[in-house]
This record gives structure tokens, C-alpha cells and sequence, in this order.
């Protein structure tokens, strides 16, 4: 997989447009989609309703969580393990600068999923059931980008392997930025994308030079993120929460952002 034209061309829009294993979990995943069903250009919005028909739903958050939920369907088998290495990015090497034949041998992590399931679905020639499959993958795998410990630099499965006392359980590292913080606002996921939205605007990044790949920064701003978020100890308490949480809702935030600017330029008509 290869980050040609299609990527330019996003990043060339994101910076126009600038002031402009799981993760996030249903919910996460549910408001990243959201918010970005928010911002489609009309041709985006008509072509996303089009292709999801067969699926009996207009709503970008009810295919988000599908990338995920293959790995329980024994006629998904080969797509998912196909699949399962391009949920993530590991940076493991001592620095959080993208390099592909060491982070991505054979383009098997998440920067290069995006491009190629976002050159997919920006492709009319290709049926409508290959672009509905491309759509599901690009909506989920920018989510998964967005998640820290999805483009973690410890050697520990993203967080996996990091056991934390969360809310008086054991639990994990990765599965408290999956869904334990977010969960700890109590609102579902529309009430939760109404209050991110009604936040304005998110202010992006700006854009990294060489300028040349916008999913890569993408992932090397979760892997810097990463670096801070672990906890001195293993019991996570209040504190924790109250620092953590507007991290994730951040990346919440500019996940649905950019999604949008994804759609927006690989639908276009």
C-alpha cells in the first residue's frame, strides 16, 4: 500500500480547511462517526446515503464499530485477519517519526489501511459492495488513529499489557482509553457528539512538514500522546479521569473532523 496522489490531496485540504485490538469501543467509535456525518459536503452526504442503503441505515455510527465486530463472525474469518494489523501503528523504536519499512513492513498498520480503503472507496469504477466494505474500514480505522494507545511507543500491546486499578477493577491500560473514560460521562453516544459539537469548531494541528502524509501525523500525534498518558502508579483515581478525559475527547473531536475532510474528498463528484 502506497500514500500516492489520494494523500497529497488530503493533506493539501486538511491544511486549507484548518483554523481550521479495539478502540474507542462502540461509544467512541459511535461519536467519532457522528460528528463527522455533521460536516459532509452534500455530494459526500448523498453518495455515504447511497452506499449505505443496503445496510438499511443512513447513520455513519451504526457501520463504525463493523471493522471490530468481524472478529466474531466465522464468515469474516479471512477479512479479519486480513484486517487485524491495520487497526494500529506500533512506534516502538525510541522516536514517534513515522517510517514506514520499519513502522508498516508490507503496509500493515493503520496509516497505510487508511490510504488504501480511502483510495477505494474514492474509486467509482469499483462495485458498490467494495466501496460500502472500503467505507466501513476508512470510517473505523481513523477513529482507531485517533485512540493513543493505537499508535503507542512501550512494548506492551498498546496498553494491553498494562494492568491499572480503574473504578475499583482491574482492568487495562488500552481498555480505559477505550471506553472507561469515555463511559464515565454516562451519556450515550448522540447526547455525547450533541455536547462535543456544541464545543465549536476543533482547532487541528498544523499540518507537519514534509507534508507529504496526513494519516502519518495523525498516528505520530497519538504516539506523542501516549507518552503522557500513563499513570505514575496503577490505581487510576479521579484525578486521572478529570486530566485524561478532555485528552480523549480532543481526539474525539478531531477524529470527526477529519473524517469529514476524508468523505468530503474521496466522495466528491
Amino acid at each position: 500500500m502506497s500514500f500516492p496522489r489520494f494523500s497529497a490531496a488530503l493533506a493539501l485540504a486538511c491544511f486549507v480547511l484548518t483554523p481550521a485490538a479495539h478502540a474507542w469501543g462502540q461509544l467512541g467509535h459511535s461519536i467519532v462517526a457522528d460528528l463527522a456525518q455533521r460536516h459532509l459536503s452534500p455530494a459526500a452526504e448523498a453518495e455515504v446515503e447511497r452506499l449505505l442503503a443496503p445496510e438499511n441505515t443512513k447513520s455513519l455510527a451504526d457501520i463504525a464499530s463493523w471493522p471490530d465486530e468481524i472478529r466474531n463472525d466465522p464468515g469474516k474469518d479471512a477479512l479479519w485477519k486480513q484486517t487485524r494489523a491495520l487497526h494500529y501503528v506500533d512506534f516502538t523504536h525510541g522516536d514517534c517519526n513515522y517510517t514506514p519499512p520499519r513502522d508498516c513492513k508490507d503496509g500493515q498498520c493503520v496509516v497505510a489501511g487508511i490510504d488504501h480503503y480511502a483510495q477505494i472507496l474514492a474509486d467509482k469504477s469499483q462495485p458498490d459492495a467494495t466501496r460500502l466494505e472500503a467505507l466501513k474500514f476508512v470510517v473505523h480505522f481513523i477513529g482507531d488513529e485517533h485512540q493513543p494507545l493505537h499508535g503507542g511507543s512501550r512494548d506492551d500491546k498498546g496498553g494491553n499489557a498494562y494492568q491499572v486499578q480503574f473504578q475499583d477493577k482491574g482492568t487495562n491500560l488500552h481498555s480505559v482509553w477505550d471506553s472507561g473514560l469515555l463511559k464515565t460521562r454516562g451519556l450515550d453516544d448522540k447526547a455525547y457528539a450533541d455536547e462535543l459539537e456544541s464545543r465549536g469548531t476543533v482547532t487541528l494541528p498544523k499540518p507537519i512538514a514534509p507534508f507529504d502524509n496526513a494519516y502519518a501525523q495523525w498516528a505520530e500525534e497519538s504516539c506523542q500522546i501516549s507518552r503522557d498518558i500513563y499513570p505514575e502508579g496503577h490505581k487510576l483515581d479521579q484525578a486521572y479521569v478529570q486530566k485524561a478525559l478532555p485528552v480523549a475527547e480532543l481526539r474525539l473531536r478531531e477524529a470527526g473532523r477529519r473524517l469529514a475532510e476524508v468523505l468530503n474528498l474521496a466522495l466528491a463528484r
